[in-house]
Order: structure tokens, then sequence, then C-alpha cells
């Protein structure tokens, strides 16, 4: 087995970049609070997005890359044999954000 920093496939690869996007759009979805600052959160997912779409949206989109890097990672590391640390991490972080979204439609607040 051969550890490497950087993924040598295109899982690996894709599972890094994804996890590299995840917090710009994040960001890009915090940067819209202001602008709607006097408008109503909505109740549910499909309604906030109606209500704030500038916010929803790209937090959505920040998830989906998440949870899209876990699977991509595993992939990569199990079938393409790509033993990569950055695969590793993105991995676990994926795995993260998917655990944070099962407890929060386990647990709704």
């Amino acid at each position: 087995m051969r550890l490497n920093f950087i993924p040598e496939t295109f899982l690996g690869k894709c599972s890094v970049v994804l996890i590299i996007t995840m917090p710009i759009f994040f960001y890009i979805g915090m940067s819209f609070i202001g602008f709607y600052e006097f408008v109503p959160v909505g109740k549910t997912i499909p309604h906030d997005i109606i209500m704030r779409p500038g916010i929803a949206l790209p937090m959505l989109a920040g998830f989906v890359c998440g949870i899209a890097a876990f699977f991509t990672g595993i992939i990569g590391i199990i079938k393409k044999r790509d033993y990569s640390i950055f695969v590793f991490l993105s991995s676990a972080m994926g795995f993260l954000v998917l655990s944070w979204c099962f407890a929060e439609v386990l647990f709704p607040h």
C-alpha cells in the first residue's frame, strides 16, 4: 500500500475538489445574509428556497458537494485503491456532513 498526499485517480481528485468547493458555496450563501435580513425564514427547505434563494441554494449546493465528496472518496478508496491522505480527509469531512444531515432529519429542532 502506497500512501501519497495527492490523489492519483480521477475519483480521488473529484473528491478533493468537491470538498474544497464546499466551503466556497457556504461562503457565497453566508454573504447574502445581509441582503435577506428582513425576509422571514421559511418553515421548510422548499419554502426557504422560494423566500431566500440566495442563501438556500448555495448552502444546499455546499451540502451536496460534501456528501458527493464522501461517496466519490469511498468509491475511489475501495474500487480504485487510491490511498492518499487528501482522499481520506475529504471522505472523513464528507462523512461528517452526511452524519450532520442525518441528525437534522432524525432530530429536528
